[in-house]
């Protein structure tokens, strides 16, 4: 990556995270509850088809739509990481399992827990656009997975106030195949 590159690429996460924390922080408690709690017809049909769902535990102001995922009874996988150098790994998390916190910070399944295979991926975003870009934290773990996982479709989870004209990508970005907010379902390639 070259140097301007990611310098502006942690501008816009700067400039984004602030935005959707001054957003969350005014939801009203009843807007929040609500959010993401439908799910559009077309992801409902990848999500029946997934006996596995990749999800996550969020973080911070990031949205939760493990209870949407609880209340129909799949089996949700989340992020794992043994430690700060491994690769992301998934491992099963069921209702009512103590998360941790792994070695970047985040809740985490304990090592004890079952690995699992995603069949589809919802992940956290910091930023998106409507053609499949996506702002990670900035390790690189998603877009390595998805690398290695190429027919499993990623579906980027964000907050409207996060969509950007578009994201500074590189070549090892890989690109999202829709985005769900909570005020709507975007399609972004061609793969679902």
């Amino acid at each position: 990556m070259t140097p301007d590159l990611a310098s502006q690429k942690q501008a816009l996460r700067e400039r984004l995270r602030f935005r959707r924390r001054h957003f969350v922080a005014n939801l009203d408690p009843m807007g929040r509850l609500a959010a993401f709690r439908a799910v559009p017809d077309t992801l409902r049909k990848l999500l029946d088809a997934s006996p596995a769902v990749g999800a996550y535990a969020p973080w911070g102001d990031e949205p939760d739509i493990r209870p949407l995922l609880l209340l129909d009874g799949r089996r949700i996988a989340l992020p794992h990481h043994a430690d700060r150098t491994a690769a992301m790994t998934f491992r099963i998390s069921d209702d009512g399992d103590a998360l941790r916190k792994g070695p970047w910070g985040s809740p985490q399944p304990p090592d004890s827990a079952e690995i699992a295979h995603p069949d589809i991926i919802l992940c956290p975003l910091v930023g998106f656009d409507r053609h499949g870009g996506r702002l990670g934290q900035g390790g690189g773990h998603y877009d390595r997975f998805f690398a290695e996982n190429p027919a499993v479709p990623r579906i980027g989870i964000g907050w409207s106030v996060q969509e950007v004209d578009t994201v500074p990508i590189e070549q090892t970005d890989i690109l999202l195949d829709a985005v769900l907010t909570e005020q709507e379902y975007i399609i972004t390639g061609d793969r679902l």
